[in-house]
């Protein structure tokens, strides 16, 4: 499957691919940073609603991967 934003899209398709609870949170990490990167480029771009769409919804996929696959380990703090 080709990814129409690969730059941002693979890391986070390392995530949700990822059920390695000592790789997954380094796996989450690079992908948030990509993200906001990414965020980061288009904060001056009039266009581009559909990835701002995408990147709004991979933020959601990231948050609940770690509520779901990481909360135990990130209550504790490890």
């Amino acid at each position: 499957m080709a990814l129409k934003y690969p730059q941002w899209q693979q890391p986070l398709t390392s995530v949700i691919l990822e059920f390695n609870r000592e790789q997954l949170r380094e796996k989450v990490k690079r992908a948030e940073e990509a993200i906001a990167q990414r965020i980061e480029q288009l904060a001056f771009d009039p266009g581009n609603e559909h990835e701002r769409r995408v990147l709004r919804d991979a933020l959601s996929i990231l948050r609940d991967v770690r509520e779901d696959r990481l909360g135990s380990l990130e209550e504790k703090g490890q």
